[in-house]
């Protein structure tokens, strides 16, 4: 439908602005004929290093054979791509912590500041753009990849606090991009038309007609996709409800430790609703780029579901002996492995809105963490593992790199989206130009 006839269609059928954003991203209703086919990138964190011994496939092997920690993504395994040998090289003020998650996406060293970290110099805020929002700003300067909100920034029980441990994303030098970690909040960006959290009145009702109406004149896949934009909010809404009902009968917290965050018990359900709404959001085209941050750099997430009362950034510095600790650090990343397995599942069982094959067929994730191991500190062998088929790289393979920058894997996911840069953050440390992962 051209673009003209769209909004002649929209207008004759009388529809509020409210119905808007649950029509933008119909294919028939999208008005760019001849357009190449979608690509998408998330970025998925999760923090405090990772168990090597139990991560890493051995490089070589014909397929991958998964470790514990990734025995979730076998379903996935051959749409995998995992790295190693890719370093955080960037230096200067902060220490490990904040330069592994402040410099994970920009790759530029952090401004001079006042906040103190461990027994290193203090530092301030990232002094580049992270590449998630540099994609996002390539993609929104052409009308035939702009969408409504280029990207949108989601977040699991990150803490209610700004520094540089808590921040991965920066729309520019010295300009952090919160994470929204209440799905209330982002079905309220996304969808624009929610009450307040007590009445919780359904965005729905106020549009129902609208959408009636609409539907009528739809195709099937149109009408198909339309279905499950509806239902999928009504779910979210209603989980919402409920779990703000349950919380009123729960006991009150005991007093703690100042240093343990206590994350919800609702943790695991609030990590759900928010990939459906992420899954949700790229079916509906709103954006094209997403991260999901899961709590935050030297995080002391207490996860009860999980039958773990310590907090993780204090197992993460035990020792490798310590073989309690181990199998719950062990715990710990399997259930992240195991978030990133169910955005997978959801993106596969999605059907292409007005393309081949499925949403994970055209969307690259990349799942990474801060650390390469947490009771070393080191920002060497950052994991990073790639699932999807958003940018055409190789997978289904391990590969062992010659210790490169991780600004070059940073160039690769730039370049696969056809944005050409020489450079990304510093540029002594992108020598080499992107990685061959064809």
């Amino acid at each position: 439908m051209k673009t003209s006839n769209r909004r002649r269609f929209l207008r004759d059928l009388g529809l509020s602005s409210a119905a808007l954003p649950f029509l933008s991203g119909l294919p028939g209703l999208q008005g760019k004929e001849g357009s190449k086919a979608k690509q998408r990138l998330v970025v998925m964190f999760s923090p405090n290093g990772t168990l090597p011994n139990q991560y890493w496939p051995n490089p070589g092997e014909k397929g991958l054979d998964l470790k514990p920690i990734m025995k979730p993504l076998e379903p996935f395994k051959d749409a995998m791509l995992v790295l190693k040998g890719v370093h955080n090289r960037v230096r200067g003020d902060g220490d490990n912590h904040m330069r592994g998650i402040s410099c994970l996406l920009t790759a530029k060293e952090l401004h001079r500041g006042n906040i103190q970290g461990g027994s290193h110099t203090p530092a301030g805020w990232a002094s580049g753009i992270s590449i998630d929002q540099e994609i996002k700003n390539h993609l929104q300067a052409n009308d035939e990849t702009r969408t409504r909100f280029g990207s949108l920034e989601f977040g699991v029980a990150v803490p209610n606090r700004a520094d540089p441990w808590t921040r991965m994303s920066y729309a520019g030098s010295n300009k952090p991009v919160a994470p929204i970690d209440d799905p209330y909040q982002m079905l309220q960006k996304m969808y624009g038309q929610l009450k307040d959290k007590e009445s919780l009145i359904s965005v729905l009702d106020e549009v129902s007609d609208d959408l009636k109406q609409v539907a009528g004149a739809l195709g099937k896949e149109d009408r198909t996709l339309l279905e499950e934009h509806l239902t999928l909010v009504r779910q979210v809404e209603s989980d919402l409800h409920r779990i703000e009902k349950e919380s009123d009968h729960q006991h009150p917290e005991p007093e703690l430790d100042p240093e343990i965050e206590l994350v919800n018990d609702n943790t695991p359900k609030i990590s759900r609703m928010q990939i459906d709404l992420l899954v949700n959001g790229f079916a509906n085209d709103m954006m094209r780029v997403a991260s999901l941050q899961f709590m935050r750099s030297v995080g002391q997430a207490r996860m009860r579901w999980l039958g773990i009362e310590d907090g993780h950034h204090t197992l993460s510095h035990k020792p490798d002996k310590d073989a309690g600790s181990q199998k719950k650090l062990l715990r710990i990343n399997t259930w992240f492995a195991g978030e990133l397995a169910y955005l997978c599942k959801r993106l596969q069982e999605t059907p292409e809105p007005g393309g081949e094959g499925n949403m994970l067929d055209h969307t690259t994730i990349i799942w990474l963490n801060e650390l390469g191991k947490g009771n070393s500190h080191t920002l060497d062998n950052i994991p990073f593992t790639l699932v999807g088929g958003g940018l055409g790289f190789k997978t289904g393979r391990a590969l062992q790199l010659p210790n490169v920058s991780h600004n070059r894997l940073l160039l690769s996911l730039a370049h696969g989206f056809g944005h050409h840069l020489k450079t990304f953050g510093n540029a002594k440390l992108s020598h080499g130009g992107p990685l061959d992962l064809s």
